[in-house]
């Protein structure tokens, strides 16, 4: 028996399978796989993947999945024609947004494009107040010259969003229900559907972003379900989920925007399941691919969740709400296939245009022209330019080394300087990126330990931990396909988020109970639909807190079976501390609870990781060769390579040294020290005996 899972990344698609035995239900062996992503039909590089390890999927009993498509889709505006169904008087909501302007002296700024344009939006009467009761009745009589004018204009999806349907759906329902009765064809996505959250522009714009994708995602799902049962898959196949859980694809294709960040959220749900097994509770994750690199931070075993997530939002751009669970992830565009450029000033930058795998890093002799931060590392020798990609590739180095010689001129370095410069950049970048997730949060990184993933992950982490003071560095084995573990170590999740004001009072208690009761009963009935047996569902519950008179709030855990006077006292004092945690004062005023939100866990069997059997061989014959390898500012160094694969529990070692499989290469500085795991992991000490 098998369980599979595959992560489809912007430049490769990576997978794991665990080779299960029957009557213990333990993991035999562990097995991975790299082939290139394939834009134009993602399914093919899944069965790449498949087909390149010999994978009997019809001997699989789990199947797990991980996909860029939603946001593939939306980024690069290939989604379908949509059209939009709001309350009467709101029709530009979407349109007029939020007064965020984060280029505030450009006064030119104009706020991003609404995904859906205003000829395509219309209204229908009626009124709901924020409490759930009508004020206005629905009124449909114009709704079929909608639909009419939406079939003139050839639209493929409808958003139905009605003012105040956090608190009653009932218009939206009736609006949803005479679209399907007129047109049941046509894709609909109602606002109620995909999350209970007040902020108009927020729910409108998370709405519209749903059906603007889910044609596109539910299409790709149906192509690799198709590929899996001619497989003769026999069981339900998973998708990866933005809050970190996975859900069945027939789920997910009613709410595709639920998969956002499918795949980067599954390395950071691994990289929690890793910290329980070695006993590491607080973790930085860094997870390096070709295009981009995402970090995010676990505090206590707990991964933190955002449900204020905005796409495309940087300093010249107020980007686009998403108004659902995602895990706390930071991302940038600067990954192995990070382009160098130097602009009219003669600067040296990198990224975030990416080489992709297509015609990839100059090194890989497709065609490329422009130097990576890939490329980089082969001149430093720090990757080896004899085993590039496991020995699959022949690295093109006078290719390399011609094309570097362009920017070096601009630059007026040599060619190892320029490269030495291409990697300090990216590093200073990935440095920023993880200041987001810690730093600037409150959290001192010198409390956590950084686990680095990806393909690039190894490259990096040690540099980066060295310049934020942090201790220790664990690359876990098969790391650059950690992300597709991740998802065979999930559970299926779902979040319920309901927006309710309650003041926190003697009174509160009955509320808190009546509601998170009353959602509870609602996740048991959803996981039932499915067959899933009560005994295996647990909860976890969350708040969102606000000092009366704030517009915005503070999510803190509220975990209790029967809530009463002392529980009361006890949240509004971890509010109180969780306030000034992050923002460095507390307020002598009243508390509001704005939100409720409940996580449904229903539990999956897990394969054990295995541990890796010890043969006794001397750490000497670990070694692959010696090599000189430029360690920057800490010189050129004759360092010892080792094979990953052959390296056993109890090994120790120091830097300066290379550590190699065919897809990872992880860079130990000199005076850090390395010592394997029972797990054959890599933690390697980022201050030498200093750490110990």
């Amino acid at each position: 028996m098998y369980r599979v899972a595959t992560d489809v990344g912007g430049t490769f698609t990576d997978l794991v399978y665990f080779e299960i035995d029957q009557s213990t239900g333990k993991a035999l062996k562990i097995k991975t796989a790299k082939s290139d992503t394939t834009p134009s039909s993602y399914e093919k590089g899944v069965f790449d993947t498949i087909n390149k390890v010999n994978v009997n999927i019809e001997k699989s009993i789990f199947f797990a999945h991980g996909t860029t498509v939603v946001i593939n889709s939306i980024t690069e505006r290939k989604g379908v024609l949509t059209g939009l169904i709001t309350t009467q008087g709101f029709r530009d909501s979407i349109e007029i947004a939020r007064g965020d302007r984060p280029d505030f002296f450009n006064l030119r700024y104009q706020k991003p494009k609404p995904f859906v344009s205003r000829y395509l939006r219309a209204e229908v009467p009626g009124r709901i107040d924020f409490l759930g009761k009508e004020l206005i009745p629905l009124d449909l009589a114009n709704l079929d010259s909608i639909l009419e004018s939406f079939k003139k204009h050839k639209v493929q999806s409808i958003a139905v969003c009605l003012i105040h349907s956090y608190a009653n759906s009932s218009h939206e329902k009736k609006v949803v229900e005479h679209i399907k009765s007129s047109w049941p064809e046509i894709d609909v996505v109602a606002s109620h559907q995909i999350t209970r959250e007040w902020r108009e522009y927020e729910r409108t714009n998370t709405t519209a972003l749903c059906a603007y994708v889910k044609p596109i995602a539910r299409n790709y799902l149906d192509k690799l379900n198709k590929r899996l049962i001619e497989s003769n898959f026999k069981g339900n196949p998973y998708v990866m989920q933005s809050n970190g859980g996975i859900d069945t694809f027939e789920s997910t294709k009613n709410i595709p925007l639920t998969m956002i960040e499918s795949g980067p959220t599954s390395g950071v749900l691994g990289a929690a399941e890793l910290g329980k097994l070695i006993n590491e509770k607080n973790i930085i994750t860094l997870d390096v691919g070709g295009t981009t690199a995402k970090c995010s931070l676990i505090e206590s075993g707990n991964v933190k969740i955002n449900t204020n997530y905005w796409i495309e939002k940087n300093r010249l751009s107020a980007g686009y709400p998403v108004m659902l669970p995602v895990v706390d992830i930071v991302e940038i565009g600067n990954g192995g296939g990070s382009i160098a450029w130097v602009d009219n000033y003669n600067k040296l930058h990198v990224g975030p245009q990416s080489a992709g795998a297509d015609p990839g890093p100059v090194a890989y002799g497709k065609g490329g022209t422009l130097i990576t931060t890939t490329d980089a590392n082969l001149i430093t020798n720090r990757i080896n330019q004899k085993y590039f990609c496991g020995g699959e590739i022949e690295a093109d180095m006078k290719g390399v080394n011609n094309n570097i010689e362009s920017l070096s001129k601009k630059l007026k370095f040599t060619n190892e300087e320029t490269a030495r410069g291409i990697i300090r950049i990216a590093n200073n970048n990935m440095i920023n990126a993880l200041k987001l997730v810690s730093v600037n949060k409150g959290y001192d990184p010198r409390e956590f330990t950084l686990v680095a993933f990806g393909g690039g992950g190894g490259m990096h982490a040690t540099s980066l931990a060295k310049e934020l003071n942090i201790p220790k560095v664990i690359i876990p084995v098969n790391s650059s396909v950690f992300s597709a573990w991740g998802m065979l170590m999930s559970d299926l999740r779902r979040d319920y988020i309901l927006t309710k004001l309650t003041t926190m009072n003697e009174d509160a208690a009955d509320v808190l109970n009546k509601t998170f009761n009353d959602m509870e009963s609602q996740a048991i009935a959803s996981f039932n639909k499915e067959n899933i047996s009560k005994d295996l569902i647990s909860f976890q519950r969350f708040g969102s807190f606000r000092y009366l008179g704030q517009d915005h709030s503070v999510e803190i855990s509220v975990d209790n079976l029967n809530f009463d006077k002392n529980s009361i006292e006890k949240i509004i004092n971890d509010f109180h501390n969780q306030y000034e945690k992050e923002f460095t004062y507390r307020l002598d005023s009243q508390v509001d609870m704005i939100q409720f939100h409940l996580v449904a866990f229903a539990k999956i069997d897990k394969p054990d990781l295995q541990v890796r059997e010890k043969t006794g061989i001397p750490i000497e014959k670990t070694i692959k060769e010696k090599r000189k390898v430029d360690f920057d500012q800490m010189g050129i160094h004759n360092s010892n390579i080792y094979d990953f694969d052959l390296l056993e529990p109890e090994m120790e070692f120091n830097g300066p040294a290379i550590v190699e499989d065919p897809s990872t290469t992880v860079v130990i500085f000199p005076d850090q020290k390395c010592k394997v795991d029972d797990y054959a992991n890599l933690h390697i000490s980022i201050f030498g005996e200093k750490n110990e």
